[in-house]
């Protein structure tokens, strides 16, 4: 569908405010302390067209969030679902991951940022966001014959832990320039290594396995044998 040529400038200023926005955090302002009129200037529209668009400040966050997490989980179903082995899913959806973020940098300083940050709204959107990711993952984990047997619960947690350990990544890829090497080689190498651990812990799981004592032999706990 061709879209007509007011269509096109309403979304050509629609997404110069969310770049304005973008731009503000990125100098080190929070979400919450900043201006509509500084956000508008920055676009170089006038205060009036911001609510053509948005209702306020906070559906512009929350339009910010959506747009980035939304993209990046289409990637990652992507990634997961051309792969079959457990470790071409893991190196692909890493792959994607890091890629996607040293890509989006701008919205992925709003995203760390805000997620502790103090626009309640926003803060509840991406927790809503990751949750999202974790049910999907959690879904696709028990598609796995050695998992499929496990307590819904538990499968969750183990989700829960894949997912925020890659969410965790991203402030790492942030902190370097866009060319670093390490984004793409030692970043994305110990994430995958951190991740294999969940894995490989997550096959061996068994509901209510606990710690052995160190004077227990090997084995007594239900965890596996060295």
């Amino acid at each position: 569908m061709v879209m007509s040529r007011r269509e096109e400038q309403k979304q050509r200023t629609r997404a110069a405010l969310m770049e304005a926005a973008l731009l503000q955090i990125a100098k080190g302002k929070s979400f919450d302390g900043l201006s509509l009129r500084v956000v508008t200037a920055k676009a170089g529209v006038t205060p009036a067209s911001f609510y053509r668009h948005f209702k306020n400040m906070d559906e512009l966050g929350l339009a910010l969030v959506d747009q980035s997490c939304q993209q990046l989980r289409g990637l990652i179903r992507m990634a997961r679902q051309d792969t079959q082995s457990g470790e071409l899913i893991l190196s692909a959806s890493v792959a994607t991951f890091v890629a996607y973020v040293n890509a989006n940098r701008l919205a992925f300083h709003f995203l760390t940022r805000e997620a502790v940050g103090g626009c309640r709204a926003v803060r509840e959107a991406i927790d809503r966001e990751i949750q999202g990711f974790i049910a999907e993952l959690a879904s696709d984990l028990s598609r796995f014959p050695r998992l499929q047997n496990l307590p819904r619960e538990d499968l969750g947690m183990i989700a829960a832990l894949i997912v925020n350990t890659v969410v965790n990544s991203a402030s790492a890829i942030l902190e370097l320039p866009p060319e670093h090497p390490d984004i793409g080689g030692a970043i994305a190498d110990t994430l995958i290594k951190q991740l294999r651990v969940i894995v490989l812990g997550a096959l061996a799981w068994e509901p209510g396995a606990r710690v052995p004592e160190e004077s227990e032999p090997s084995g007594k706990s239900g965890l596996p044998e060295s």
